[in-house]
């Protein structure tokens, strides 16, 4: 495994992260989620990534579960939460948000849901305009201080709310937002790579970037339509985004160019999208989500490939994705 630093802070992520978002308390049970997050730690991944939405609260609690039941070490792995959205289906206004009642709140119920002492990693899960960003930064900072979470950060953020975290922890001596968390793959990086530009090296933020496979289009699994089983058949509103109207044709156009490129290097469509992440030094660490062991076996494959993505090759895919 290769291990970066999370933006300017010490702490060493695995480049290869594993997330449950989509999987975790709806289409992975418990014992494939013990099989998906043992072989992840054997393979040396040290960051497990989840939210209090997700599953409305279930994909917390398995993972929880599953970790207590593998016992691994604590120090040897990080794990992660996120708030905004609420833990339950239809959140009442104090179960959603990132007011300082619910930003304390959600991470003592992720705490709990999670089996652990406190959160290495602690997002906020979009931005919320109802609650004035310095409230958010204060409860993020009581937290820290308290122990329970040991880094802050955003996902999804609009640069310059994330510019404001900033001015206001700094003027106010409380700790900032050390990472974002971002969509981040071949078909959508305009976000991470133009409008976060100036906070990578104005802050020092590193980046935890998530669906490498634009939610598995990457994979070339839907090049000759959408099975039955896939995310895709499940989540209409990922459908219509990525398939559906102008985009759709587009980006299997995309595929098919870049496909060769793949066999070229002795990897896979899905191996070298992941690779291409990681190139952009700019990611801490790229999280897979997975619901089968071999998909996991083959996207944690990819860090084989990343040392064949010398400039030459980055240039031949830019121009089969332009």
């Amino acid at each position: 495994m290769l291990y970066r630093r999370l933006g300017r802070s010490g702490l060493q992520l695995s480049a290869l992260s594993f997330g449950a978002w989509l999987t975790f308390g709806g289409q992975v049970g418990r014992s494939q989620a013990r099989e998906l997050l043992a072989l992840a730690h054997d393979h040396g991944v040290n960051f497990f990534d989840n939210a209090e939405s997700y599953g409305h609260g279930a994909a917390e609690q398995l993972m929880g579960d599953v970790l207590a039941d593998l016992r691994f070490p604590r120090d040897s792995y990080c794990v992660s939460s996120k708030v905004m959205l609420g833990a339950v289906a239809q959140p009442l206004p104090t179960q959603r948000g990132l007011s300082r009642k619910h930003v304390i709140e959600a991470c003592h119920q992720a705490l709990q849901r999670l089996r652990v002492d406190y959160l290495d990693l602690y997002f906020c899960h979009q931005y919320d305009p109802e609650t004035p960003v310095a409230e958010t930064v204060a409860a993020m900072d009581t937290l820290v201080r308290q122990g329970k979470v040991l880094y802050w950060g955003t996902s999804g953020w609009p640069a310059e709310a994330i510019e404001e975290a900033h001015r206001v922890a700094a003027a106010a001596h409380l700790y900032a937002p050390t990472m974002e968390q971002p969509r981040y793959n071949l078909l959508q990086r305009d976000r991470v790579e133009q409008e976060y530009a100036p906070l990578y090296q104005r802050y020092g933020m590193g980046t935890t970037v998530w669906s490498p496979l634009a939610s598995g289009l990457l994979s070339g699994k839907y090049n000759d339509g959408v099975p039955a089983d896939s995310r895709l058949a499940v989540h209409d509103e990922l459908r219509r985004e990525l398939l559906d109207g102008d985009a759709g044709p587009s980006a299997l156009a995309k595929l098919r160019r870049l496909q060769p490129l793949a066999d070229e290097l002795g990897g896979s469509l899905a191996q070298l999208a992941i690779a291409w992440c990681l190139s952009n030094p700019q990611v801490s660490s790229v999280i897979l989500g997975a619901s089968r062991i071999e998909q996991l076996q083959q996207n944690l494959a990819a860090l084989e490939i990343l040392p064949r993505l010398d400039q030459g090759m980055r240039q031949r895919i830019e121009q089969a994705v332009a």
